[in-house]
């Protein structure tokens, strides 16, 4: 067997055997990278240091943390508060209103923060009781909640396309304005499965609000959803980067939140930096392991063992797209988002582009699968975020999302047969 098939093996069934008793995915990665490289021949603590911190050390990433402290201040400061209640005094009155507030708020809130686990907190904590209180199946409002958080991922500020962005070398604002359009769409698509989930249930419809207090909320949201307009608008203008926009819009936070809003003490400071520097050290040791095993994976030249795999399949596009999405499907059910960008996006994006496909399609094909993968189980990360916060079982979650799930599904679907749905508005908006 070659140094490099005994490299293939120390990766799969390391990784495997390391996530099964539970190891935290950063220091699995650590140590199966360490593996392949004295398989490889390669072992040098000097050259895992110098990856572990190569890892980390790229300006674009610091837009991470501030954008984690950005979401953070919104959800401290009242900003998500108030956008929930603007939706809900525009859509709340009709029959389930509240799911579309939900969809509605996922969206708003999705164009801020970039982040589904602080986007699918803030909407539960809010929305799940008064869903209970209103009579709404529990398990299917928390399925919709989750599904409703996973479109931060896709529109953009996006976290995942930053770190994408960086691992792939490939054009975050490109990445940023390719989830425009189907960000919108996967919020047209619950919109259609919630309708249909509403047959089966009995909620009986609500009285509208004035058009007085309807117009007071919205201008109540208004420093709120200025926010979008700001991050999107200055970075498709040019005025900062994606890095320099994460810092605007986490300054931007504090001062609605400190000055406008006046819901946050200065007291409360740091706990929101204690918050977002617990997130932003996961996120970051994830970023570090990953070079490790991304550079042992290079030299053992993966990607051209899973192109001679795949080699029948370069002169067919769209089967190639289809084949990778199923891969990355399964990968979903046991990964998170930010380890499977980490691991697979260096691996699988020079096959795509041998292929001749977009290689920012592939960049919002790659993420939006990965989303997917976070309301999919066993792992079903923002599942156990709405499980937690509405105290329900992760399985009466897991049969809620459902509906929602595949929904999403045919989407990607979609994507896959017509990509021009991604392409053309990439195009035209660059």
């Amino acid at each position: 067997m070659s140094a490099e098939a005994l490299a293939f093996l120390v990766f799969a069934f390391g990784m495997l055997a390391l996530m099964g008793i539970g190891m935290n995915m950063a220091l699995a990665l650590v140590l199966t990278g360490a593996g392949m490289s004295w398989v490889l021949g390669f072992w040098d603590t000097q050259l895992l240091a110098q990856n572990l911190v190569a890892g980390v050390d790229s300006f674009p990433l610091l837009a991470v943390p501030f954008f984690i402290l950005a979401g953070e201040l919104m959800n401290s400061g009242g900003i998500s508060q108030r956008i929930i209640t603007m939706a809900q005094a525009w859509v709340g009155h009709i029959r389930g209103g509240l799911g579309f507030v939900a969809i509605g708020a996922a969206v708003l809130m999705a164009s801020m923060s970039g982040s589904a686990l602080a986007d699918t907190a803030a909407l539960a904590t809010i929305l799940l009781p008064m869903m209970r209180q209103h009579g709404y199946p529990m398990n299917t409002s928390a399925g919709l909640i989750a599904s409703g958080g996973i479109i931060a991922p896709i529109i953009p500020p996006s976290m995942p396309f930053i770190i994408y962005g960086v691992t792939t070398n490939t054009s975050i604002s490109a990445l940023f304005i390719s989830g425009i359009v189907p960000g919108l769409l996967m919020g047209a698509g619950l919109v259609v499965a919630w309708k249909w989930v509403l047959r089966r249930i009995d909620i009986p419809s609500g009285v509208p609000l004035p058009m007085a207090d309807r117009l007071r909320a919205t201008a109540r949201a208004f420093w709120a959803l200025l926010m979008p307009v700001i991050i999107i608008g200055g970075m498709k203008t040019g005025v900062f980067t994606p890095t320099e926009a994460a810092v605007v819009a986490a300054f931007y936070a504090l001062v609605i939140a400190l000055f406008v809003h006046r819901e946050m003490k200065l007291s409360a400071i740091r706990g929101v930096l204690v918050r977002a520097a617990r997130t932003t050290s996961i996120v970051m040791f994830l970023c570090a392991g990953a070079a490790v095993a991304s550079y042992m994976i290079t030299l053992a030249d993966l990607p051209g063992v899973l192109t001679g795999w795949l080699g029948p399949l370069v002169e067919h596009p769209r089967l190639l797209m289809a084949a990778m999405m199923i891969v990355l499907v399964l990968i979903g059910t046991a990964l998170d988002l930010t380890p499977t960008i980490l691991i697979f996006a260096p691996v699988m994006l020079p096959i795509a582009v041998r292929a001749g496909i977009d290689p920012i399609y592939f960049g919002l094909m790659f993420v939006l699968n990965g989303a997917i993968g976070l309301i999919t189980p066993p792992v079903g990360t923002v599942l156990n975020v709405v499980a937690s916060v509405g105290r329900l079982s992760l399985h009466d979650v897991v049969k809620g999302v459902n509906p929602f799930l595949f929904t999403y599904t045919l989407l990607l679907a979609l994507f896959v047969l017509f990509p021009q749905i991604v392409t053309a508005p990439v195009a035209w908006l660059r």
